[in-house]
């Protein structure tokens, strides 16, 4: 299975791909993100450095396997948040994830990340589309989809945990190659 680069660059952003010795890191950046991270990203209610260390040995094992490309997202050289694709919507189908430090919100960032995973995404063979999935009431994150280009294409109720910032459906906005 052939994979996506290991670093992408799109305007201020670098990506790099996350290491199991990054676990400091993203235990760092994820515990000055928690206020930000917690109305909106279930995993962060309960985040330890040993979620941390768990998630970068998990993201080496599924870049491995083809499952996930997780990256951190940098700018100055700073680490200042976390995105990636992951193969769970179907075959042809990647799905981009994202979240920033909000230190960092506001500059374009994000949507400059979702473009670089976009043209990534669409270099991988078999890759018809991809998508964000993200709540209805997360304003931003919808934002930073259309800025880079996707259109919503459907709203369903959202079956999983349901932090406090959610209002519990779940917004599909999707790319076609």
């Amino acid at each position: 299975m052939e994979h996506p680069p290991e670093t992408l660059t799109r305007g201020a952003v670098q990506l790099r791909r996350w290491r199991a010795r990054d676990a400091a890191v993203v235990d760092r950046v994820v515990t000055e993100s928690l206020d930000h991270l917690l109305p909106w990203m279930p995993w962060a209610d309960g985040h330890t450095a040993e979620s941390a260390a768990a998630f970068t040995a998990e993201s080496e094992r599924q870049w491995a396997a083809g499952e996930a490309y997780q990256y951190a997202i940098t700018c100055d050289g700073r680490e200042v948040g976390s995105c990636g694709l992951m193969r769970r919507i179907g075959p042809g189908g990647l799905e981009i994830g994202y979240w920033l430090h909000p230190g960092w919100t506001g500059r374009g960032l994000a949507t400059s990340a979702v473009r670089a995973l976009t043209d990534a995404a669409f270099a991988l063979p078999g890759t018809e589309r991809v998508e964000i999935h993200h709540d209805a009431a997360n304003l931003a994150s919808g934002a930073v989809a259309r800025r880079a280009g996707f259109t919503e294409v459907e709203r369903r109720p959202d079956e999983g945990p349901q932090p406090p910032g959610q209002c519990g459906t779940e917004v599909v906005q999707r790319l076609v190659r």
